[in-house]
């Protein structure tokens, strides 16, 4: 198909982040405390599954970066069609959220390896394949419009899991309505991701005075990145309810998070394209370490739900904007940095759920270990800001 618009490019780009962020990924949030209400999983337990997942997205964004290493090194690894692997990745989601609907729970985290496995797949190949659609397409500024698609999924699958709690639903029938709205939303895409050859971009000089110690920091302070918010974004309804026990209003701090991501990303498309990412880097970081600490702060309705708030509006706009400097230093063959940068960023979501874990089992209270584990959420954010700041202190980039 080589007539297809910037903005179906995008919105492919949306739906597509949206099933594997929002669904085959984050939809966990919203409904772990309804697999601890059933009984199904105990909490650190539940920590663990976590884990499994951001384990399998770890090791998905591990090889992406490391096929074209591999393609070289061995022939018989040709290259990756981006289109072919976000079709699969998507098909997976749908199939590996089916799966946690079943009574097999010593499946389950299996099927959350296999599913961060997936969202990789789609985040890294469907990010690189629709920026580089839209610069090719002279569009570049229509990146934004991908990047809402996590925060809507976010939005839909907490506000769907607010209602079935409602309803005193069983955590099963929630997997099965996820896996459900996985596979129509891939239906709806699917055409998108079919044939027509790959728009050709204009070459683009990379930044010559960065070299590769610029882009092992930058991976560095994004990793970072990874740890600071996890701890929230997998436990903010069981914070809250610490907190807050028995509040009307304890699931709605996940939707809120969500429409958060969403206005931030829509928000990046009124910033101009000559802003230093690094500098909005910072202030995204700024913005997430704040939101965490909000929890420990001000533990009261108002405070939570600016808190995940805050934790939200950048989320998306951090990710943008790293990956738009992954294509500043280095234009070509992009994919396979968005690889390793997505690689780093998900080793820091592994330590989040381990730490949270090992802090509930040593401190045997649940919110002593929710309040260690935020502050050190917190404090890696501040890191990551100290990081993009000696950056942009020491590789200024030079307007011709």
């Amino acid at each position: 198909m080589t007539t297809r618009s910037p903005i179906a490019i995008a919105t492919t780009g949306l739906v597509c982040l949206a099933v594997a962020m929002g669904i085959g990924r984050f939809a966990f949030t919203p409904l772990l405390p309804m697999m601890l209400r059933d009984g199904s999983v105990q909490l650190p337990g539940g920590a663990w599954m976590a884990t499994a997942n951001y384990l399998g997205y770890w090791l998905g964004a591990l090889a992406c970066a490391l096929q074209p290493w591999a393609s070289r090194r061995w022939g018989w690894l040709g290259p990756v069609v981006p289109t072919r692997a976000v079709q699969v990745g998507l098909l997976a989601t749908a199939a590996l959220t089916l799966g946690m609907a079943f009574p097999w729970p010593v499946a389950w985290p299996l099927w959350r390896f296999l599913s961060g496995l997936a969202s990789a797949l789609v985040f890294v190949y469907g990010s690189g394949w629709c920026l580089q659609q839209l610069t090719a397409r002279g569009t570049p500024q229509l990146a934004g419009v991908i990047y809402v698609g996590p925060g809507l999924g976010i939005t839909v699958s907490g506000l769907a899991a607010t209602a079935m709690v409602a309803a005193d639903m069983r955590a099963a029938t929630a997997w099965l309505a996820m896996a459900a709205l996985a596979l129509l939303l891939t239906a709806v895409v699917w055409p998108n991701l079919r044939g027509g050859p790959t728009a050709q971009t204009a070459p683009v000089k990379a930044d010559a005075g960065a070299g590769a110690g610029a882009l092992a920091v930058l991976t560095i302070a994004y990793g970072l990145a990874g740890f600071g918010y996890i701890v929230t974004a997998t436990f903010l309804p069981l914070i809250a309810r610490q907190a807050l026990a028995g509040s009307l209003w304890l699931d709605m701090f996940w939707p809120l998070f969500g429409v958060g991501v969403s206005l931030g990303a829509l928000l990046t498309l009124r910033i101009p394209p000559q802003w230093d990412r690094r500098a909005l880097l910072m202030g995204g970081y700024a913005m997430q370490a704040a939101g965490v600490m909000l929890c420990l702060w001000w533990p009261t309705l108002a405070g939570f739900a600016l808190s995940s708030f805050l934790i939200g509006l950048p989320f998306t706009a951090i990710t943008m904007f790293a990956l738009q400097e992954v294509r500043r230093l280095r234009p070509h063959n992009a994919s396979a940095f968005i690889g390793l940068l997505t690689a780093a960023y998900g080793m820091g979501q592994i330590a989040g759920p381990i730490l949270v874990g090992v802090l509930l089992q040593r401190s045997g209270d649940a919110r002593q270990g929710f309040a260690l584990a935020l502050q050190a959420a917190a404090e890696s954010l501040w890191l990551g800001l100290v990081l993009f700041g000696v950056l942009l202190r020491r590789y200024p980039i030079r307007r011709v």
